[in-house]
């Protein structure tokens, strides 16, 4: 579908909604429950793919606070790929090393997010700080660009689901009750969840140490913005602040287990100047205040019917580590092009249930990894929580069809990394730029004999994009040898996902076979035996 009539669908959704006396719209594809940065990624991507949304937000705005504020390499790679990551990079920054106080002043300092050079396989390699806030305008704004609306104090009050589609009762900021049909919900409305609520989710996990930690968003005078300051509180608990890059802000957070805490604006200033150098006055203005409370947890189902659940309303994760607003937004970036391929391309809606069995190992390590870092008090974060190590070789969609592989290369199920390479004509590129987009990816390394007629044919409307590394007429070439490094040097075709993942990697002698294989599944077809 043309952006255009995108545009033209959601305007027409929007102007039903708002008419007089109004009491349904026109059916959308995809009706989505918040406007986090899970629900805004799932929005961009589908809006890309010409699938036509409708995100309700019971907000009056997007939401404020610095909140969670590492955004991971392998979601930064995310953002690249959906437009977003330029405006990320200017907006926000590197975390500057931990001062620890006592006695009113510095005593030691370090790095506690470990940095990591980037190579060529991994251009990103070190958490961005980015404010939540900040994270969902850029979101947002990506969104509008492509046409996407968000519809603000707009509440799901309850929904119904049928074999065709979900029937959604939302009532706006005018406080009147309005019918949405969609053909499927997606829920990424947080941890208390609506949408979880009605299905009857039930939530399962570990169990955290009862206590709280208050955030707020400050700005004050008095510190340098060089470190990121830490105090140790009397009932065992801290304090720090954490100068937000991009803006002339700080973060407080103040961790402890005790009685019911006070957010209010003089409470924060007075917990400032009891706990820190600075006095009441050099708290110029408190942004913005909340109370976490340790949870942990993840829904034990992710799909039910036409209605799934995504980022927090699927599974909560303890803060430590920065792994949960990543895990969300990744949780978005696999079921995008899912619902994608299925809308528009006719893929059997059995693929729809790989989302889960993709999506819910992985929440389930990566909670058992904030959960431990939790608990544990440590101080450092290291590359095991870049998030670059997350593949899918045991998905059903997963298939490595080569033999006698060595041990420790590239296999299918692996995120398909970076390299830098070269047009015929020298003009240098890369392999994300090849990528970056809504389609399925052939990188044919010697490969000369695939037919792409037949693969054009497999596909049928899905986008796809071949390449060729070697061969008589090459697309790419690898000058410094950093593709095949990655990709490895014997002859082989693989299929990349749309989501940057090695779908299949099969020997030249039968890759226009398979890899036409692959592609008629993504799009519902079965081949001839003919």
């Amino acid at each position: 579908m043309a952006l255009n009539t995108v545009k033209e669908t959601l305007a027409a959704t929007t102007a039903a909604q708002d008419a007089p006396g109004a009491t349904s719209a026109p059916p959308v594809d995809v009706l989505i429950a918040g406007a986090g940065p899970t629900g805004l990624a799932l929005g961009i991507d589908l809006a890309r793919r010409g699938v036509t949304t409708l995100i309700a937000e019971r907000q009056p705005t997007l939401s404020p606070g610095a909140r969670g504020t590492g955004v991971q390499p392998r979601t930064q790679e995310v953002y690249d790929d959906l437009g977003v990551l330029p405006a990320a990079q200017s907006a926000g920054g590197p975390y500057p090393p931990m001062a620890l106080w006592e006695d009113g002043r510095i005593v030691r300092t370090h790095q506690m997010i470990e940095r990591v050079a980037p190579t060529p396989s991994t251009p990103y390699s070190n958490a961005l700080m980015l404010p939540q806030w900040r994270n969902a305008e850029l979101l947002h704004d990506r969104l509008r660009e492509l046409g996407g609306t968000v519809q603000l104090a707009t509440t799901l009050d309850h929904f119904t689901q049928d074999p065709d589609g979900v029937t959604a009762h939302l009532t706006g900021p005018d406080a009147a009750t309005r019918t949405v049909r969609a053909r499927f919900l997606v829920a990424c409305d947080g941890g208390a969840s609506t949408v979880r609520k009605q299905l009857a989710v039930p939530m399962s996990g570990p169990e955290l140490a009862p206590g709280h930690a208050v955030l707020a968003d400050v700005r004050l005078d008095g510190l340098d913005r060089d470190h990121w300051h830490r105090w140790h509180l009397p009932n065992g608990g801290f304090l720090t602040l954490l100068p937000l890059a991009g803006t002339d802000a700080f973060q407080m957070l103040a961790a402890a287990a005790t009685a019911e805490p006070d957010t209010s604006h003089e409470a924060i200033r007075a917990l400032l100047a009891e706990y820190t150098p600075l006095t009441r006055e050099q708290v110029r203005e408190v942004l913005w205040t909340s109370v976490y409370r340790p949870k942990a947890g993840m829904a034990d189902a992710y799909r039910h019917g036409r209605v799934f659940l995504a980022g927090d309303a699927a599974h909560i994760h303890s803060p430590a580590g920065g792994q949960g607003l990543n895990t969300s937004v990744q949780d978005a970036y696999n079921l995008g092009w899912k619902l994608g391929q299925v809308l528009r391309h006719g893929a059997p809606d059995a693929l729809l249930d790989t989302y889960e069995t993709e999506r819910r190992p992985l929440a389930a390590r990566i909670l058992a990894t904030s959960t431990q870092l939790h608990r544990s008090g440590s101080l450092r974060r290291g590359r095991d929580l870049h998030q670059l190590d997350i593949g899918y070789p045991d998905s059903p969609l997963t298939r490595e069809l080569r033999t006698g592989l060595p041990a420790g290369g590239r296999t299918a199920g692996d995120r398909a990394p970076d390299a830098p390479c070269t047009t015929p004509d020298g003009t240098p590129t890369h392999l994300f730029d090849v990528f970056r987009g809504p389609h399925f990816t052939v990188l044919a390394l010697d490969t000369p004999d695939l037919d792409p007629a037949a693969l054009a044919t497999a596909a049928g409307t899905t986008p796809l994009r071949t390449v060729h590394l070697g061969g008589p007429a090459p697309d790419l070439l690898d000058p410094e040898g950093h593709l095949r490094a990655a990709y490895g040097t014997a002859p082989t075709a693989y299929l990349i996902r749309p989501d940057g993942y090695i779908a299949v990697a099969t020997s030249p002698e039968h890759a226009t076979e398979h890899l036409a294989e692959a592609l008629e599944s993504y799009r519902g077809a079965t081949r001839s035996t003919a």
